[in-house]
């Protein structure tokens, strides 16, 4: 009897041990996860100077954390952290969502842009998170045929 409960014994302090570390490095805020691109956006995706920002916002569709990465490559592996938060405070579900782009604005949706979101809400500890950015709104369009100088063509 006195075996099992310092059996016991051990095997709780080695829960409480495993639960105070992650605890400890998850913070209140970690999310990690990929972002997935079809292969029909990919070569858009992966364009020189694209940026990819991952959005985490409330259910009242305010952001409250972001993360940038310039250059993405994927499948893009990502982890947002309390470093990355603009509120003070985060509960409840949230959502993810992705969006792709070389003009750096944020909630702009434009010609050229790639978007998505994850199929499913998200918690301020959630891991393992896929986002598909599968939709665009079409590829840029440049100037073509157009006569004249060089600045009056690169302004259109």
């Amino acid at each position: 009897m006195k075996k099992l409960l310092c059996a016991l014994a051990v095997l709780s302090l080695l829960v409480y041990g495993y639960a105070w570390k992650r605890t400890v490095q998850e913070g209140r805020f970690s999310i990690s996860g990929t972002v997935v691109v079809p292969e029909r956006l990919a070569a858009m995706a992966q364009a020189d100077n694209n940026a990819c920002a991952i959005i985490v916002k409330n259910e009242a569709d305010v952001p409250v954390a972001i993360k940038r990465v310039v250059d993405p490559k994927f499948p893009l592996s990502f982890t947002l952290g309390e470093e990355d938060l603009l509120a003070q405070t985060v509960d409840g579900t949230l959502k993810l969502e992705v969006q792709i782009n070389n003009h750096g604005q944020l909630g702009f949706i434009k010609q050229g842009d790639i978007f998505g979101a994850s199929t499913t809400p998200v918690t301020p500890h959630s891991k393992d998170v896929i986002v598909q950015a599968d939709k665009t709104m079409g590829r840029v369009q440049l100037a073509r045929n157009v006569k004249g100088n060089f600045f009056r063509t690169a302004a259109r």
